[in-house]
């Protein structure tokens, strides 16, 4: 069939990359313990006697002017197990000593071999290695020569041999431990993987299972903190990823209701409204036609709002940053509220303050702090505005006298439509989204914002931003 789809290549779960994994280590530590007790022991153990041998011609040679070379060599030979012979150029043995046990080919040799022998180790820059057989037993020997120089300008040989030990039964011997060693690493490495990787992918497994249930949409879910710190810490993580989803997703459908809530009402009126002006003779009043123009513009703000609170969100708003009198603007901002003719609006600043902000959107931030304070006033209806200047930044303070807001709510309320109590009041003026378009405004900006309240006091939100100083204006 042409044009299908390629499969996908199969992924092997941790369990049993885990127990691959330990026996793909323990199968090479074997085999590599197989090479160097078996096919490399003999090349291993002829290496080491060679060492030993030119080590002990060496000492030899290093000691030829002591006087106690012939208990030196005696000692050294019944140590170690080698024959020792010293000789001089003309064949003569000076120093004879060897194991009674063990076949030597030097003591065979007469004058003649051992000149022979002290003009080849001359010719080789005095120094010399060869392996014999024996032809007795066919036993491997070592013979090193080296050239000792005496103090009185003498040249004498030093001639160490030794024998190689076959091996071959410890060999045997070796073949078999390691084949039961073999055995016995297998399978306690196939149980050591297999418990290792269901203690560490168990619950993997199980949160795994967990998150595809969080994923359908099951906030409820916990993941069981177990295992390894790495798992424990990873279950914590995703709990504390599950209730933020929850509270987004709660958040969302309030978003939802609140913002239809928002749309339905003025759409509401002035469908009414309209209907009302159509039907009945004489209601066509400049009074419904303003209600109808009010409703509308309260729509517009509200999309309006909607539209630019996501672009802040998406990052697709840019600054348009200038130096303007921060305290001028309050000021105009405040003659809009003159129509609330039940609220007063006192405030206090020292003199005029320079910012380089973005005018429209620090305008902005002004006017959503005070519908919000409007909105929670207290019975005084007073919303109180200073403006203070401390160590380089100006603070803006907006303070309402109403119920307060409980110390466990302060972080949540420049969420979007957030309700402190949980029970949609339609704002007589603004839309509800402003506290999270004023909250992304200052953040754009790099200001400072917050809000302190008490219970049955009021509440006061702040912000605040560098000052101008004057000498850059």
């Amino acid at each position: 069939m042409k044009g299908g789809g390629r499969r996908e290549k199969r992924q092997l779960g941790l369990r049993a990359q885990i127990t691959a994994g330990f026996c793909l280590f323990a199968l090479l530590s074997l085999v590599l313990l197989w090479v160097l007790q078996t096919v490399l022991l003999t090349p291993f153990y002829r290496a080491i006697k060679t060492g030993e041998t030119r080590r002990i011609a060496d000492s030899i040679a290093k000691d030829i002017d002591s006087p106690n070379l012939d208990s030196l060599a005696y000692d050294t030979c019944l140590r170690t197990g080698v024959n020792i012979f010293v000789t001089d150029p003309i064949g003569r043995s000076l120093v004879a000593y060897r194991q009674s046990f063990k076949e030597s080919l030097i003591a065979d040799l007469g004058r003649m071999g051992r000149i022979a022998i002290f003009d080849k180790v001359n010719l080789l820059g005095g120094s010399y290695t060869e392996t014999f057989t024996s032809r007795a037993g066919g036993a491997q020997l070592i013979l090193l020569g080296k050239v000792a120089h005496t103090a009185g300008g003498e040249h004498w040989l030093v001639l160490v041999e030794s024998e190689i030990t076959p091996v071959d039964a410890t060999v045997d011997t070796l073949r078999v431990q390691l084949l039961c060693v073999t055995l016995v690493m297998l399978l306690l490495g196939a149980g050591l993987a297999a418990f290792l990787s269901r203690r560490m992918a168990g619950p993997l497994t199980a949160m795994s299972q967990s998150a595809k249930r969080l994923g359908e949409g099951d906030y409820t879910i916990r993941f069981a903190p177990q295992g390894a710190r790495e798992v424990s810490e990873l279950a914590h993580t995703l709990n504390y990823a599950a209730a933020e989803l929850s509270k987004a997703d709660q958040t969302r459908r309030e978003l939802l209701a609140n913002v239809s809530h928002d749309l339905r009402t003025p759409l509401t009126m002035i469908k009414g409204y309209a209907e009302v002006m159509r039907d009945l003779p004489g209601e066509n009043t400049p009074e419904n036609v303003q209600v109808i123009i009010d409703e509308a513009g309260r729509l517009t703000d509200l999309v309006n709002d909607l539209l630019d609170l996501s672009r802040l969100e998406a990052g697709a708003d840019r600054l348009t940053l200038s130096r303007f009198d921060l305290t001028a603007c309050i000021g105009a901002i405040l003659t809009r509220y003159d129509k609330l003719a039940d609220y007063a609006f006192p405030f206090h600043y020292d003199g005029p303050v320079l910012v380089e902000a973005d005018e429209l959107k620090i305008s902005q931030v002004v006017y959503n702090l005070v519908n919000n304070a409007i909105h929670y006033a207290g019975a005084d209806k007073t919303i109180t505005l200073r403006e203070t200047v401390e160590e380089g930044r100006v603070r803006v303070s907006v303070t309402d006298t109403g119920e307060g807001i409980p110390a466990d709510k302060l972080r949540d309320i420049w969420d979007r439509y957030y309700k402190v109590d949980k029970e949609h009041r339609r704002a007589q003026v603004g839309t509800g989204l402003g506290l999270s378009i004023v909250k992304n405004i200052l953040e754009l900006h790099g200001g400072l914002y917050g809000v302190e309240s008490t219970l049955g006091e009021g509440s006061t939100f702040w912000f605040e931003l560098p000052v101008v100083p004057e000498r850059e204006t």
